[in-house]
């Protein structure tokens, strides 16, 4: 990781607008008391406890293998798709644990939406057909689908560039426009929270912006929570930051703060070693 300093980082995160919690009328947002997890005998995540206030963007932080993409698979209950997988602890949606028994798993993941690492469109439906499909799939119906397209498709940063071919194929479309379809498809369904693992991590620095351009504007009307390894990009978009590590054992998370003072004036020395890249 290129070595770069607090103050520099710091400045980024200052000179953005500043996203006060709480303030937008969207529930109580979410939060992990004490979660915990496993891949069989595997303790890879140990005692997590962070609140995730209504209408901000918080960044993981972290090297790889420290438990941040694991721990953004807890929030919406994807953890238990991998066989072996465990997990101990909290996970509260406007104060409701989604791992409650009776809970259903299909409507928790209609609320906490996830956008990941590659771009993952439908490659047999049209744009049109992607940003609808999780509609169909939840078996949701919807009056007005033409104006739903649209508002997901502007919301996304996408309309203007492909009002016109709304009938190709989402395969059509390059790299950084197939991410904010996803983006699209994920918000049809009205989420309160939005899940990003590393969504720009495989993009160019034009379609980088322009994702992180739609943070922004999502975050008025719904939570983020975005894995990046890209401390510049957690300085531009997140309020809040929290810093993972592992050391030989399950990863922890060390300190969460809002972003500038991770960046100019952290808690922990390890922190200030990571965000200054000498090590990770």
């Amino acid at each position: 990781m290129q070595a770069t300093t607090p103050s520099s980082l710091a400045s980024v995160a200052n000179n953005r607008e500043q996203r006060v919690p709480g303030t937008n009328l969207l529930g109580t947002g979410l939060e992990t008391r004490g979660v915990h997890a496993w891949f069989g005998k595997k303790h890879v995540l140990s005692d997590v406890s962070l609140d995730f206030a209504a209408g901000t963007v918080t960044a993981l932080i972290g090297p790889s293998g420290c438990g941040k993409s694991t721990y953004l698979r807890t929030l919406n209950r994807m953890h238990e798709f991998i066989p072996t997988a465990a997990l101990a602890g909290e996970v509260l949606l406007d104060g409701q644990d989604i791992y409650a028994a009776g809970t259903d798993v299909t409507k928790i993941r209609l609320k906490v939406g996830m956008v990941f690492q590659k771009p993952n469109p439908f490659p047999s439906m049209t744009i049109g057909e992607n940003v609808l499909s999780g509609l169909k799939l939840a078996q949701l119906k919807k009056s007005n689908t033409d104006e739903l397209l649209e508002s997901c498709l502007v919301r996304a940063g996408l309309w203007s560039e492909v009002k016109d071919r709304l009938s190709e194929h989402g395969g059509a479309l390059s790299g950084g426009q197939q991410q904010r379809l996803c983006i699209a498809r994920s918000l049809a369904v009205e989420p309160q929270v939005l899940l990003m693992d590393e969504p720009c991590s495989a993009l160019d620095p034009g379609s980088t912006f322009r994702i992180e351009e739609t943070i922004s504007e999502l975050a008025k009307s719904m939570t983020i929570v975005i894995v990046t390894h890209n401390m510049q990009q957690a300085a531009r978009v997140s309020d809040y930051t929290a810093f993972f590590l592992s050391d030989g054992g399950p990863g922890v998370m060390v300190e969460t703060a809002p972003t500038s003072k991770i960046f100019s004036s952290p808690t922990d020395k390890r922190t200030e070693d990571y965000v200054t890249g000498r090590f990770g």
